[in-house]
């Protein structure tokens, strides 16, 4: 449906790649103007200039809180208005297969960026929505805060708070008319969804790549490798008035990974089972 964000502004961090980059393409195509903030400037001044006069680029470290609000005050200033805040960067942090093994000296930084940078972005962004009494705040998460797993501990941590934060702002904005949801993608194609591995040849990386993609899909229900437009289509609904009844939500776009475990243990009990039993 064309033009579902027309006349709305919208804030994206970490807009300059994978989730961002989608969801900035999808919500100019839906009529939006919007800011790319990112730490990426190349790569985020090439798409705000590909996308056109309703789109900015602002160098933003969301971890620093002043630049946070001066990311929300140069939205306003270029187009009068914000309805919109995506809070989307993050990092993964270093990645351990168990936490006995993991030094955490990573914390501090994960924390920063994932947790209170999703805090400093909806607190300014709320600050001006409030006036107008209107608003539209979205959180990236992911799966890997609903539910526990191995590895990547302070990751898990900090979007377990994230998924929190953005319910308990939901019940304290609600009497403003802002909405605070969450968006929780799982495996999705992306340079951070990828374990990189320097020296390798593009033909080997080629097929470590498609390797691991088969490994992916262990624990999906749906077959299938979920794209940055996926997550940018939950974005889109959670912005536009589609959603005007819907706050304090966690959506897992994750092909089915979080609904349960897919393996049938089940029938490797009865397989077990049948070697005994003539």
């Amino acid at each position: 449906m064309a033009n579902e964000l027309k006349g709305k502004v919208a804030i994206i961090t970490g807009g300059a790649s994978g989730i961002g980059e989608a969801t900035a393409e999808l919500f100019v195509e839906e009529g939006a103007r919007i800011v790319i903030a990112d730490v990426s400037d190349v790569q985020g001044e090439a798409l705000a200039a590909k996308l056109g006069g309703n789109a900015r680029y602002l160098h933003t470290d969301v971890s620093q809180r002043e630049q946070v609000q001066a990311l929300v005050d140069y939205a306003i200033s270029e187009f009068g208005d914000l309805d919109i805040m995506f809070n989307n960067a993050g990092i993964s942090g270093a990645y351990h297969n168990r936490f006995l093994d993991d030094p955490l000296t990573d914390i501090d930084k994960v924390l920063a960026v994932n947790l209170a940078g999703v805090m400093y972005g909806s607190q300014f962004a709320a600050r001006h929505m409030a006036q107008q009494r209107k608003g539209s705040i979205i959180n990236t998460a992911s799966i890997a805060g609903i539910q526990a797993s191995y590895a990547i501990s302070a990751y898990r941590a900090s979007k377990a708070g994230v998924i929190n934060f953005t319910k308990a702002i939901a019940i304290d904005l609600g009497e403003y008319g802002i909405r605070a949801n969450a968006l929780c993608p799982g495996h999705i194609l992306t340079a951070m969804s990828g374990f990189s591995a320097p020296g390798l040849t593009p033909e080997r990386a080629r097929a470590m790549e498609a390797a691991m993609m088969e490994t992916w899909m262990i624990n999906q229900p749906l077959a299938r490798h979920g794209k940055g437009r996926d997550c940018a289509e939950a974005a889109l609904w959670f912005a536009s008035d589609r959603s005007l009844q819907t706050t304090g939500q966690a959506l897992a776009v994750d092909g089915g990974i979080s609904a349960g475990d897919p393996i049938n243990l089940h029938a490797l009990l009865m397989q077990t089972r049948a070697r005994f039993v003539s």
